[in-house]
């Protein structure tokens, strides 16, 4: 019988009840072995009794006596918190504990987003509240697997530990975010190959010792180090191991692709900067991490258990990718936030010698080397710029001024965004050292910029590296190549941009400075800036690949370096760029 869809039942057997099962599921004193997700202690016990299993009846009895007292002191120790983004969180008594300690409350005082937040308004958020999403979004996840394949044996360690590190992930972060580790530490510390990651390990160590959480980890069921560890390894990848992890076996790989997915880069970060970033910024989210939630399963691909989706979703995937790129473009590689970041740095860099903060052993450190001791680094927050705009040391003197021109909004001006053929290494706008009779635009009138966009692998497809099953078969896993998606899809996957900017604002000074930025393009062979044609109208035609049409083309095509009337145009609209 097909009838409303129902499938047909093999032939039945009565129980004492008087129900109908099918007959392959066993009945033992009148309990369907089938139900046992629903039993309670008694019938759990009445089951054991039937089957001949009577001694463990006592055992089993304790063993739930012993899980109720856990659940209740979770029950009664549980922080539930109200997140604009996920709603309502719950949160388990040892994160709370992690979150209770002065190294994770530093979060609260660094701005998710730096310097962005000099142009987006609404742009406010700190780290707090994204480590605190993080960690309930690994919970999640890895619940999600749990429940939907017991045979993966994910135990209540794994999802603690999980949680944790989604928790912990940005303990490392610097003043204004990414900017303290990508454009500060850079400079006052060359030598160094610092990443916030390093600081984040550090700090988590400094964190459970100086708050004495080992014990409290002991009472909540983990096992140290070896938690540790694992804790450590989804935060910043492989402890310099054979497997190559040492924290958990290969047979829960999947477990290091929750917080930070070194394979293919689909990870609960992701999902919920996405989702706070696009809020804060009023930016449109275009991806829903909760469809995520409901294909994400395990399966086995070359001996190792890797967390894959439906096949449906790969162009899901490629648009998550996408919104990656526009939140770049749009927000966190804004021309003018890029400007404050960089006067922010200009401004640390100077103020470095001169700020002292009191570390361990009463040490004193700067703003560069705090974060080679953890009690100094955990002082170390965005309320720096204050600390300096507000100060009347003369040995800041200039720092301040650079951070009070960002307050009064007297920024550096963006002579122009350009891009090479190749990704190549630019260090100097060499045409910025020319000079005008009247008006000196040199080089260290100038700062260049160079930005990496990309898919989050460099110059890869991502893409490549996910695994998806169809609902045919979902043990099999398998790949979808580029081709087999769409035809729409980019061809390749990372750009560089180069951007120039004038420390001189007066109109003069720009205008000559974003005419040597057009001819400096020429010379170096890059695209023709946006504006190219408004800024320097003499120069755009002798670049004949700097054609905006095939009409543009049969007019100047003929225009090249060995053409003696190119030449003499050249000479001419050089003289008149630097004519008075």
């Amino acid at each position: 019988n097909m009838d409303n869809g129902k499938r047909p039942l093999s032939p039945s057997l009565t129980c004492s009840d008087g129900c109908k099962t099918p007959d392959r599921v066993s009945v033992v004193n009148g309990l369907l072995d089938s139900d046992y997700m629903h039993w309670g202690v008694e019938e759990t016990c009445q089951y054991l009794r039937g089957a001949g299993l009577a001694e463990c009846e006592d055992a089993f009895r304790g063993w739930f006596s012993a899980l109720e007292a856990v659940i209740d002191s979770f029950v009664l120790n549980q922080i539930v918190l109200n997140d604009p983004i996920h709603g309502h969180i719950e949160l388990h008594p040892l994160l709370i504990k992690i979150i209770d300690t002065p190294q994770f409350q530093r979060l609260r005082n660094i701005k998710q987003l730096g310097g962005t937040y000099f142009v987006f308004p609404g742009a406010s958020h700190n780290r707090f509240e994204h480590s605190i999403g993080v960690g309930h979004l690994a919970g999640q996840l890895v619940q999600a697997l749990n429940s939907r394949q017991p045979e993966l044996l994910i135990s209540h360690r794994d999802i603690l530990c999980v949680q944790i590190a989604g928790l912990c992930h940005d303990l490392g972060h610097g003043p204004f975010s990414h900017m303290f580790d990508g454009m500060f530490i850079p400079k006052a510390r060359p030598e160094m190959k610092w990443k916030h990651e390093t600081a984040s390990l550090a700090m988590f160590d400094y964190l459970v010792n100086e708050n004495g959480l080992k014990s409290v980890m002991k009472e909540h069921g983990l096992v140290l180090p070896e938690d540790l560890d694992f804790i450590k390894e989804q935060i910043a990848g492989p402890l310099d191991t054979e497997w190559p992890y040492k924290g958990r076996p290969e047979d829960k790989s999947f477990l290091y692709e929750i917080v930070a997915n070194k394979r293919n880069g689909i990870d609960v970060d992701k999902w919920d900067y996405f989702a706070r970033d696009c809020y804060h910024l009023g930016i449109q989210n275009n991806f829903d991490y909760h469809r995520y939630l409901k294909f994400a399963r395990v399966c086995e691909v070359k001996g190792q258990k890797l967390i894959c989706t439906r096949d449906k979703e790969v162009g899901n995937l490629y648009d998550m990718f996408h919104t990656r790129n526009c939140l770049h473009r749009r927000a966190y590689q804004h021309k003018v936030g890029s400007i404050i970041e960089t006067m922010i740095t200009e401004a640390f860099l100077k103020a470095d010698k001169h700020i002292q903060i009191k570390g361990s052993e009463g040490k004193t450190f700067s703003l560069s080397t705090a974060i080679d001791d953890m009690e100094a680094y955990t002082k170390l927050t965005d309320h720096v710029f204050e600390q300096i705009l507000n100060s009347s040391s003369g040995m800041l003197a200039d720092a301040r001024q650079i951070l009070h021109n960002i307050v009064k909004r007297s920024l550096y001006k963006c002579l122009g965004q350009t891009q090479s053929k190749k990704q190549m290494i630019v260090t100097q706008v060499c045409v910025c050292v020319c000079v005008c009779p009247t008006v000196k635009v040199t080089l260290l009138s100038t700062s260049l910029l160079v930005i990496y966009m990309d898919y989050g692998m460099k110059e890869k497809d991502p893409i490549d590296n996910v695994h998806f099953y169809c609902k045919d078969d979902v043990t099999k896993a398998f790949k979808i190549r580029k081709e087999q998606v769409s035809k729409l899809l980019p061809e390749q996957f990372a750009e560089q941009l180069i951007r120039v900017y004038c420390k001189k604002t007066d109109d003069r000074s720009l205008e000559v400075a974003k005419m040597h930025f057009v001819q400096w393009c020429i010379n170096m062979d890059f695209s023709k800036p946006q504006a190219g044609d408004i800024i320097a109208p003499e120069l755009t035609p002798l670049k004949a690949s700097w054609a905006n049409n095939k009409e543009d083309k049969d007019d100047h095509g003929s225009c090249t370096g060995a053409n003696y009337a190119c030449v003499n145009r050249q000479k001419k609209a050089r003289t008149q760029l630097f004519k008075e």
